[in-house]
């Protein structure tokens, strides 16, 4: 069981998270997480990654019309 720790901040406590899993999950400061309280327990959880292009496109029934080659563009932004 990995073990956090409590640090008083103003009128607030915050929650230090174990390093290992923040690397596990690929986190870093500012990324979010959700919290579930169920009596007096409280579960973490990391977002789940989100899925690559060429997995959504597989998923695409066939037949569908498409542009041509629309699906092979480079990426220009953040699409996903």
């Amino acid at each position: 069981m990995l073990n956090a720790s409590l640090r008083r901040s103003g009128g607030s406590l915050i929650m230090t998270i174990p390093a290992i899993w923040v690397e596990q999950n690929g986190l870093d400061a500012g990324s979010s997480v959700s919290v579930e309280v169920t009596g007096r327990a409280l579960t973490l959880r990391a977002p789940q990654a989100r899925p690559s292009l060429d997995a959504l496109l597989a998923q695409t029934p066939r037949g569908l019309q498409r542009a041509e080659a629309w699906d092979t563009l480079p990426v220009a932004g953040r699409e996903l």
